[in-house]
């Protein structure tokens, strides 16, 4: 008899051998597929060239973008990947490590929070339901700061959770304390957010649970001081470099983004609800049952499941009312609802290892709804300009392929859920899992000409190191990264637009000064978009093209045998 009764069916999923072959398998297609992609804009070009920038200057203090300030963000996802690029060198998995790594982490650590605070067979399905959870999957795949965020928090939580329940007293300060680190960790990452969520969270669930006990366990005094050694020596380092730092970062960056449309982010109360339906999407019908169940739970001293619930709950309608509002917000959100549906399929599969009707009504619907994106892969790309159709022809063929995984595997896990419900759990989420494996690493047939990697390659030897590079009205998040070059914003700084106001002389703040400029430094490059392109030639000013690509066009001043324009 195991541990979960007179189980027999599911003993090998359940094994440590067992796990660790589908962690292996998992862990495999997780880091293999970090560098088949090209980075996209724009985060993934932005943080990527940041941490290049930051290996090159040998400033780890103060991040630029494009040479100029950058004080957006805070710098540990920077300094995490400067550090793979130094080892590793610079590349793409190379970019994405740190989002990659950080993610894969958390499943384990949900898993093994949830074994302690539940059953070791609720831990394995919390880590699976994250491990299959689209949005998370992509997520973990992208280079961008939302990822790290949500371990650091996702860390902090269950930190929090394994104090509050543990019952030797000395080894709950333990989890305290890493639970204060790891909200440091998670304001180094992403700012203020790190240390304000928890907290938010915090106060809901002492006012729904009436547990104001709970603030006396906290270890505020000791949590508070590690907090700030962690966080305080680079934000008053760089505050002491750059004095314009703090009202930029602490009021611009955190009010003024969450209460005004700064970003032009802005969007409907219920922005994120598809997000949550699609990103939760296998296990979104085991979603209703966990928050009542949760719910039912508030009593005892301590109601773990239902701080997961207010986590998701608080997290959720904090980003809802923001006025700034972008998909990767509410990742943190997934790790507490993957713990909260393995409790509750935990208690679903009870002694006899089976699950309902619903279920496999569930798992059938899924299959049917593969079979049903058949019939819609012809609108695929139908509004494709015309250098694209062949690129999204190629990726159609990658959907279909991930269609065929959804439905054998839906169809697999609604034949075992009467059998064996741990297998069918299993099925259902390794079929999702590649899914959006195979959807996202699909993507790299449309996203190679959205990077720019072709053309940046075919240039990069041509330009000669000390030449000035002036990017003309427009900012590209990815070409800067492939070309290994900074480039001089023109009238159009965008995001940069702090950097250039701290240091005017590093840019060209109208189209007359550039024309200007451009006269007068006979080796300099310029990278702009065709019809900017075709806006300067009316002008006549002097251009050779170098190359270009359906996008963008680098031009470079003239040699004196040419003629005052010319066109390639």
């Amino acid at each position: 008899m195991s541990m979960f009764g007179p189980i027999h069916k599911s003993s090998r999923l359940l094994t440590p051998a067992g796990i660790l072959l589908l962690g292996i398998f998992y862990a495999v297609l997780w880091f293999g597929t970090l560098d088949y992609r090209h980075l996209i804009p724009s985060d993934e070009g932005r943080y990527a060239e940041i941490a290049r920038e930051m290996v090159v200057s040998g400033d780890w203090v103060s991040p630029r973008y494009h040479d100029y300030k950058y004080f957006y963000k805070p710098p540990l996802q920077l300094w995490a990947t400067a550090t793979a690029f130094d080892w590793f060198g610079v590349g793409e998995w190379q970019a994405r490590l740190w989002t990659a790594l950080t993610g894969f982490l958390t499943i384990l650590f949900v898993g093994y929070t949830s074994a302690r605070l539940d059953s070791p067979r609720a831990g394995w399905i919390a880590a699976v339901v994250l491990a299959a959870s689209p949005m998370w999957v992509i997520s973990g795949h992208v280079n961008s700061l939302d990822m790290a965020l949500s371990a650091f928090l996702t860390a902090a939580l269950c930190s929090l959770l394994l104090a509050q329940t543990g019952r030797d007293k000395k080894g709950g300060g333990g989890w305290m304390m890493l639970c204060w680190a790891f909200m440091a960790l998670a304001t180094l990452s992403k700012g203020l957010i790190g240390a304000a969520l928890p907290t938010l969270v915090l106060i809901a669930y002492s006012v729904t649970a009436w547990d104001w006990r709970i603030w006396k366990r906290l270890y505020i005094v000791r949590g508070l001081l590690l907090f700030f050694a962690i966080t305080a020596p680079w934000f008053i380092l760089i505050s002491i470099r750059n004095p314009e730092f703090v009202e930029f970062f602490f009021i611009h960056e955190h009010f003024e983004r969450f209460t005004q449309d700064v970003h032009r982010r802005s969007g409907p109360i219920y922005f994120f609800l598809p997000l949550l339906a699609i990103g939760f999407l296998p296990f979104l019908f085991q979603l209703p049952g966990s928050l009542l169940l949760a719910w039912k739970s508030r009593q005892g001293n301590f109601a773990a499941a239902w701080m997961l619930a207010c986590w998701f709950l608080i997290i959720f309608a904090f980003f809802s009312v923001s006025r700034s509002k972008l998909p990767g917000y509410i990742i943190p959100i997934f790790p507490a609802l993957a713990m909260l549906v393995g409790r509750y399929l935990d208690r679903q599969l009870g002694q006899t290892n089976t699950l309902s009707i619903p279920w496999i009504v569930q798992t059938a619907c899924f299959a049917i709804l593969g079979f049903v994106g058949f019939f819609f892969l012809s609108f695929v790309g139908v509004q494709a300009r015309p250098d694209e159709i062949t690129a999204y022809a190629e990726y159609t063929q990658w959907i279909a392929v991930a269609l065929i995984i959804l439905i054998s595997f839906s169809a697999l896990a609604a034949w075992q859920a009467r059998r064996n419900g741990v297998a069918s759990i299993a099925s259902l989420a390794i079929g999702f899992f590649l899914t959006s494996i195979v959807a996202g690493t699909g993507h790299e047939t449309l996203g190679r000409a959205v990077s720019g990697v072709d053309l940046a390659e075919r240039v990069r030897n041509q330009i000669p190191a000390d030449a000035p590079i002036y990017s003309v009205r427009i900012l590209d998040h990815t070409v800067p990264f492939y070309l290994g070059r900074t480039m001089i914003m023109v009238e159009f700084p965008d995001e940069l637009a702090f950097g250039v106001k701290q240091e005017p002389e590093r840019w060209a703040p109208t189209l007359n000064d550039f024309i200007e400029r451009w006269k007068s430094q006979t080796n300099a490059y310029a990278f702009m978009v065709p019809e900017q392109y075709a806006e300067l030639e009316r002008m006549g000013l002097p251009m050779e093209i170098v190359d270009r690509d359906t996008r963008r066009i680098i031009v470079k001043h003239p040699t004196e045998n040419l003629a005052p324009a010319t066109t390639r």
